[in-house]
């Protein structure tokens, strides 16, 4: 009997396999056939709740008749007479501003916008579609171009060389007919009929605004612009200064073609003497205190002037020996007869300039010359330039300088952003003028809409609203607080007494609902380990924290060395996340007060699986549409290493909900991808039999399953963050169709979990039913951006905006479907809205009940009492990857170089352990 029962269940097993296989294939076939080519939904209607109010944007309205202007786009190449490419933008702008000044006749007179690359445009076209040039431009040499004239220090005082500096340089130049680009199509657009040519119209406009801004000579970053005015200059220390410039750009929106200014800023070399800055990047007083080899690699490619002669140089390298020392050979004629001698860097100055070389003579000398031919200048005569940028990562100091710089009170950014539209006069330009364009000089004004903040509840099933955004939980307690029973404090700060840690954290625990029991033990770190590495010191420490408990604790409490970017941090995360499976918490050393404590905990009990607050309608399970059908959330994001750190892998987090109908409780999935990737590559990864996937998704999809009551999921809803438009393709056609696949491929996993340890009461009807060809769900896809350029203003109040401000209409996209929301409350600077874009809707779901989802789930972050500017699922997701990520500065990084065969190998991130796999130990 017993043979045939597992007779039976082999058959049903291999029933259900095969019927799971072709159920794939034929799903996995319709997928590729049906939904290769997604496009972005169009939106359905504009929404209709909240209350009314009047908004500006930092969107001028622009009016343009040339609708008939056709741009005729030429592509171009200029080379040196050596056949070499030209590369340099300066040199490719001014080359082409002579080639129009000296073949006018021949370009039948006609105006250009040039990108300083390879696209030449002009209005109409040329007399013919294939030109070749010759165009001679005079003093091509260091002081113009910024690339040295490669020469000893002897040559530099030679009649002879310095005849040859004044030389003429001749470029080779070709145009050749590329396309026509109709103007006409940005009028299309705005009627909502998609053409191929309207980001190429948009893209000829922005290349006009930027060349004005060129010939202005300004420092050009993208679609933004620096004058160098020293008024817009803010020193963020250790060298670098931070410049204030503006972002301009044409956009089509659902009021017509517009033009969007924005104040930005971007981080430059602090001119002046170069001496200066090298100290000041160091930290030093002193210039006997400088690393010169650190300065050398600092200096690199950094341009100068000299104060003796007002030459231009690139710096290429560092003299090995001081000025005092360093010899080169130099021709002298005497007595009609020429000879070669060996001088000293001061003695040539002393002899040729009269100039006595005096503090510098004991510090290397500036080398911009060749490898072959080096170059010397001694530093007290070297001047950095304006407007270089600075690219390296910021400290923290720096970073936080750079906010605080950049803040602007609404009323004066809207004045800035006005009187920048009104000096640069862009109707003057003659592109412009030719395609009738007339931009407006006052900000577009619009009506937009106020949504009501949700209701919350607490504990003891308190409900209230919050005010502008915040709550507390001053005579609150939490909705669902843990209990903590065995924990301990690490403590790697003399300065800190734990005792009164400890008394702190108990008494607000339990104001809170907390119930903390006395901690465990309280583990202080010998002092001998002070000076060791971080990596020796957590070691070190986990040895006494073995030795004092019997057992793993409920949470470890750790109290770093330094308030902030401690080398502790990381070392520490890793070795309680990844090796112990124990939750922990860090707190900086310091005084710390009641609302310090609340924040600790308030994160305590999310990575212990409490709830803080909830809005009111998930308990009440009245959330529409979500409640009514198992829904799973999703938050995606992908970090990139800092300025600087560039060559770091990236990491790639997603973040799904957990115990379906809950919208506040998550789980994270990470993983290493290459470097500057933004597509995420491992949300489906499969294995070599093709019957399971080791992918990201996959993670979460299980979870969900096993935390929802044995459901799958039949609805998910995507945030996706940190994706620029010419992206969206790619997250429709790539990430989602991969997460299609784990999901069809989880329907296999989970009936073979159910076979497996579910054999005796095995349904074969219910399990091939839960496998059914409605497996597939729902999907509602949306992006949120944070870096984008509007931003909205009250127009007849000097405040930011209030938390909950919409906006569906005026400035956002003339067919698809997106909007503006402002979900936080902006207590200093400039709020600047998140711009949601809804690409996929399958879910269905009515205009107003989406938007107040997403207003729902900027209220349900478990580490704050103000509701989040962008929903919290990514949020989690940032949150998870950059936890993650430290890790990954103490792993040997050398796996990152390329192998044999040229491919890049991306080190694996250290898995988190089963205990706390689970858990929002990202919290």
């Amino acid at each position: 009997m017993l043979h045939v029962s597992w007779f039976v269940v082999y058959i049903c097993t291999f029933v259900i396999e095969n019927v799971v296989k072709q159920s794939l294939k034929l799903m996995g076939e319709r997928t590729k056939a049906e939904d290769l080519n997604r496009v972005p939904v169009a939106r359905p209607c504009v929404g209709k709740e909240g209350h009314r109010i009047s908004l500006l944007s930092n969107h001028f309205n622009v009016r343009f008749t040339g609708t008939d202007a056709v741009f005729h786009h030429y592509s171009v190449v200029i080379k040196y007479e050596d056949d070499k490419i030209v590369e340099n933008k300066g040199i490719g702008r001014k080359v082409m501003e002579k080639l129009v000044q000296m073949y006018s006749s021949e370009l039948a007179g006609k105006d250009f916008a040039y990108d300083g690359e390879k696209s030449f445009f002009t209005v109409g076209p040329l007399p013919q579609d294939i030109f070749e040039f010759m165009v001679v431009l005079e003093e091509v040499s260091s002081r113009v171009t910024g690339s040295p004239v490669t020469r000893s220090p002897g040559e530099v005082g030679d009649k002879k060389r310095q005849k040859q500096v004044q030389q003429t340089t001749t470029f080779k130049v070709s145009l050749t007919f590329a396309a026509k680009i109709p103007l006409n199509s940005i009028t299309m657009s705005l009627r909502g009929t998609d053409t191929p040519y309207t980001q190429d119209a948009l893209r000829v406009l922005d290349i006009i605004l930027m060349q004005q801004h060129a010939n202005r000579g300004c420092l050009l970053v993208g679609q933004s612009f620096f004058n160098g005015d020293p008024k817009s200059f803010v020193d963020l220390g250790g060298g670098v200064t931070g410049c204030r410039g503006f972002h301009s750009s044409f956009c089509t929106t659902l009021s017509g073609l517009s033009l969007n200014m924005d104040v930005t800023t971007t981080m430059i070399m602090t001119p002046g003497p170069v001496i200066d800055f090298v100290k000041e990047n160091q930290y030093v007083r002193e210039a006997s205190m400088i690393d010169w080899m650190k300065a050398k690699r600092m200096l690199k490619n950094m341009r100068i002037k000299t104060k003796h002669n007002k030459m231009e140089f690139k710096i290429f390298g560092i003299s090995d020996l001081p000025c005092n020392e360093q010899r080169f050979s130099m021709k002298v004629r005497e007595d009609g007869k020429s000879q070669t001698i060996d001088v000293t860097v001061c003695e040539y100055y002393q002899q040729k300039y009269q100039i006595k070389v005096s503090w510098s003579a004991k510090f290397p000398c500036l080398d911009v010359g060749k490898p072959n031919c080096p170059n010397y200048l001694p530093l007290e005569l070297c001047d950095l330039i304006s407007l270089q940028r600075y690219t390296k990562a910021l400290s923290s100091q720096q970073r936080a300088n750079l906010v605080k710089s950049s803040r602007q009170k609404p009323k004066d950014r809207t004045k800035t952003i006005t009187e920048a539209i009104r000096s640069n006069q862009y109707d003057e330009d003659p592109l412009l003028k030719a395609c009738g364009i007339q931009i407006e000089k006052q900000p577009n004004r619009f009506d937009g809409r106020v949504l009501t903040a949700p209701t919350l509840l607490l504990g003891d099933g308190e409900e209230f609203v919050p005010n502008r955004g915040r709550w507390n939980f001053n005579n609150k307690k939490l909705i669902n607080p843990v209990r903590i029973d065995r924990w301990a404090i690490c403590n790697f700060s003399a300065r800190v007494d734990m005792s009164h840690v400890s008394r702190e954290i108990i008494n607000c625990g339990r104001n809170k609902g907390i119930h903390i029991e006395r901690p465990f033990t309280l583990v202080e770190e010998d002092c001998q380990w002070l000076r060791a590495g971080p990596i020796i010191r957590v070691d070190k420490m986990f040895e006494k924290i073995r030795a004092k408990l019997p057992g793993s604790p409920q949470f470890l409490l750790c109290i770093l060395p330094d308030k902030k970017n401690s080398e502790i941090y990381g070392p520490w995360k890793k070795k309680n996340l990844h090796e112990m499976g124990i939750v922990t918490q860090c707190i900086s050393p310091g005084k710390h007060n009641d609302q310090y404590f609340t924040n600790v905990l308030l994160k305590i009990n999310a990575k212990l699986g409490g709830i803080n607050s909830s809005v009111s309608v998930e308990y009440k399970q009245s959330i529409p549409i979500i409640h009514e059908n198992p829904t799973l959330i999703l938050g995606l994001n992908v970090s990139h290493g800092s300025l600087g750190h560039s060559d770091l892998p990236s990491i790639a987090a997603v973040v799904g909900s957990r115990h379906w109908p809950s919208i506040s409780k998550y789980r994270a999935s990470v993983r290493t991808q290459s470097t500057k990737l933004e597509m995420i590559d491992q949300l489906y990864k499969p294995t070599a039999d093709g019957k399971d996937d080791n992918g990201m998704i996959r993670e979460i999809l299980i979870d969900f399953y096993q935390t929802s009551g044995g459901r799958k999921p039949t609805q998910i809803i995507i945030f996706r963050d940190g994706v620029s438009e010419t992206q969206f393709s790619q997250v429709l056609n790539i990430e989602l169709n991969q997460i299609i696949k784990v999901h069809l491929s989880c329907g296999y996993c989970f009936s073979s979990e159910i076979l497996s340890f579910n054999v005796k009461g095995f349904d074969f009807p219910q399990a091939y039913e839960h496998l059914g060809d409605g497996a597939l769900p729902k999907f509602t896809l949306i992006i949120a951006q944070k870096n984008h350029h509007t931003v909205l203003f009250q127009a007849d109040s000097p405040d930011n905006v209030p938390p909950g401000t919409i906006v569906d209409t005026e400035v956002v996209h003339p067919k698809n479907y997106d909007f503006f929301m402002c979900a936080h409350n902006g207590m200093i600077g400039t709020s600047r809205p998140i711009h949601y874009h809804v690409l996929v809707d399958e879910i269905g779901f009515p205009v107003d009940d989406l938007q107040k989802f997403v207003h729902s789930l900027s209220y349900v972050y478990q580490r704050s009492t103000t509701a989040t500017s962008v929903v919290a699922p990514i949020c989690y997701a940032h949150l998870a990857a950059q936890q993650m990520s430290q890790f990954m500065k103490f792993e040997d990084l050398s796996d990152t170089s390329s192998g044999s065969d040229g491919i890049v190998a991306v080190p694996d991130l250290p898995r988190l352990h089963k205990n706390v796999c689970d858990s929002m130990f990202f919290c």
